[in-house]
């Protein structure tokens, strides 16, 4: 887009300059009456300003052949002069917009440059005498005749110079300085716009924060109500348990609650986009990837996350592939100390999708797999001492079963676990 952008302004130079030359005053009479002064070499400053990615010469060669070609096309049509003699009159034209534009090249005309004024000034007006001595002492020479330079012939050049580089000068630093003051306004609204989003963030990580609180201690107690209705032999006031069930819904509604405003808040904040029941699983898979690699951050830990997707895959449903991969994605962040590798893979194997993720985390004995999916069982520890839940890959492991598929664990005892998922496509696409 930016490049035809400025394709379009280069041509646009090439029709505007020829145009802008042609109301005109002949300030010298004789043999050098053919030379003229008109708004063609502002409007070429102008441009040249504009198009400072495009090299100098090349402007000013295409700009020369323009405007020469565009006056003798008005002598052989207003005044049916012969095509040569009408070339030969105006040529010298061409090497006016060439020298203007050369002129440019000489100091690299950069943005460095471009941010001083007064030295955009001092080159543009000497530019222009330049190319106008240029021009003089080519149109002298195809007259046959001798250029002298008279004190008389430099004023008036340098004046005319001054004039029009000032002129059309002060245009365009006006419209640069309305420019930088636009640019000023609209950082100070993004800064604002930012401020406020921060604001808003913080309120939305101290609800997060509660609520994680919230259910960690919910899953716990639920996990020793579970205990005990394990145990045979155990106990049961059955007034008490229905009062302690009651209080851990009334949390679990607390929960629900502050997600509703967690969810609330990020909605806004997000202009409301809702996401899709199903995705595409490179997105689904970058969202898993990008989640855990901010989770990973948070620890601060140095993951490295590689991904392998399968584009013959169809949109999954969002929350029941995240429901089983995060947890996984999750433990797998935690089990690593402090640098390490975690790749993920979504394969298609037959009827069924494949998830793989492992982990360079710490060794697990392969004696201990079968632990993995026991109520309880757990190897991690919060800061205080106090264990994990345990109850995280109970869980997949039952939803996984629940679609109708299975999850496996294999360990080398070394550095490398690997997690196998496998569910029938049929109960995860659309």
């Amino acid at each position: 887009m930016k490049k035809h952008r400025h394709l379009f302004f280069f041509l646009l130079m090439l029709i505007l300059v020829p145009l802008a030359g042609e109301p005109k005053i002949h300030p010298f009479t004789g043999e050098l009456a053919s030379f003229r002064v008109s708004f063609g070499s502002p409007i070429f400053l102008l441009f040249l300003l504009w198009l400072r990615n495009t090299p100098f010469v090349l402007s000013g060669f295409c700009v020369g052949v323009s405007v020469t070609l565009f006056r003798v096309l008005l002598d052989l049509w207003g005044t049916n002069m012969v095509f040569t003699e009408s070339l030969w009159l105006h040529g010298p034209t061409f090497f006016y917009y060439l020298t203007y534009a050369a002129c440019f090249h000489i100091p690299k005309f950069d943005t460095t440059l471009y941010s001083k004024a007064l030295q955009i000034a001092g080159w543009s007006i000497l530019a222009e005498i330049v190319a106008s001595i240029a021009e003089l002492t080519i149109t002298a020479l195809t007259s046959s005749g001798e250029l002298a330079l008279t004190l008389d012939i430099l004023v008036k050049i340098s004046f005319i110079a001054v004039l029009r580089c000032l002129f059309i000068l002060s245009f365009f630093f006006i419209a640069q300085i309305y420019q930088a003051e636009t640019r000023t306004r609209q950082e100070h609204e993004e800064k604002r716009h930012l401020m406020l989003l921060i604001a808003s963030l913080y309120e939305e990580v101290i609800q997060l924060s509660k609520s994680q609180k919230n259910a960690e201690s919910v899953t716990r107690d639920c996990y020793k109500i579970y205990e005990r209705l394990q145990n045979p032999g155990a106990d049961i006031d059955r007034p008490k348990l229905a009062e302690e069930m009651l209080r851990l819904a009334g949390q679990v509604h607390e929960i629900k609650k502050d997600n509703q405003r967690i969810h609330a808040g990020l909605q806004q904040l997000t202009n409301e986009r809702k996401i899709n029941d199903y995705m595409e699983v490179a997105e689904l898979s970058q969202l898993i990837i990008e989640t855990n690699r901010k989770y990973a951050r948070s620890l601060k830990k140095n993951i490295q996350f590689y991904l392998v997707n399968d584009e013959t895959l169809p949109p999954l449903h969002v929350y029941t592939v995240l429901s089983l991969v995060n947890n996984l994605a999750a433990n797998a962040v935690e089990a690593i100390e402090n640098i390490g590798v975690i790749h993920l893979s979504f394969t298609k194997i037959g009827d069924n999708l494949q998830i793989s993720i492992w982990n360079s985390g710490r060794p697990i004995a392969a004696k201990k797999i079968p632990l993995f999916f026991k109520p309880g069982y757990t190897t991690k520890f919060n800061d205080e001492g106090k264990p994990s839940n345990g109850v995280g890959l109970t869980y997949v492991k039952h939803l996984a079963e629940s679609l109708g598929g299975s999850i496996d664990v294999t360990s080398n005892e070394k550095n490398k676990i690997i997690f196998t998922l496998s569910i029938p496509l049929e109960n995860l696409k659309g």
